[in-house]
């Protein structure tokens, strides 16, 4: 299974694409992750990607592409993966739409969770207190809010026109939340 996992900063993507990617076993590729790697060890994507992440400001298209595009070739793809924070902008979606045909491959579905502006504000306050993470303060979060709405939800209307696009409602015990993505898979 190929999964794209969509959403607004805090709805909890991460959280479920860990349990989802278990429930089906297949690897969880969290672009969030896989730049802060890069940004720990302080190689030249790394250094680049941390100037636009500190500002509120994603990742530029082409630095991602090429970073997924070689991380998709790994072995331990080949029987499935969820992405986690990317695509995030129509020209990413395009380019991992060539990457998967020259991969002979196709998404299965795009699910995009969905919550309250105000209730994804305080879920990111309260993470960015408990895990001192730079990018997690309100006026950051505020910037990253405008960027999804202006860059990431244009995604919703391609994957829908694809007819792969699933919406599960990001709000609820973590628990409920995975039963309703899984029910939304199967």
């Amino acid at each position: 299974m190929r999964l794209v996992f969509m959403g607004p900063p805090g709805v909890g993507k991460g959280t479920q694409a860990e349990r989802v990617t278990t429930h089906f076993k297949i690897v969880h590729l969290s672009t969030g992750e896989i730049l802060r790697e890069e940004i720990n060890t302080n190689t030249r994507l790394g250094r680049e990607a941390k100037a636009f992440m500190n500002d509120g400001q994603l990742v530029p298209d082409d630095l991602l592409l090429e970073k997924m595009n070689n991380r998709l070739r790994q072995d331990d793809c080949m029987e499935g993966y969820l992405l986690d924070g990317f695509p995030r902008t129509l020209p990413q979606a395009q380019g991992l739409d060539s990457i998967l045909e020259d991969l002979n491959q196709s998404l299965d579905r795009a699910v995009n969770l969905t919550a309250d502006n105000d209730e994804l504000i305080r879920r990111l306050v309260l993470r960015g207190q408990k895990s001192g993470r730079d990018d997690d303060s309100p006026d950051v979060i505020r910037k990253r809010q405008q960027v999804y709405r202006d860059q990431t939800a244009p995604l919703i209307d391609y994957y829908r026109r694809q007819q792969i696009l699933t919406e599960v409602n990001g709000i609820g015990k973590i628990s409920e939340i995975t039963d309703r993505i899984i029910r939304s898979l199967t």
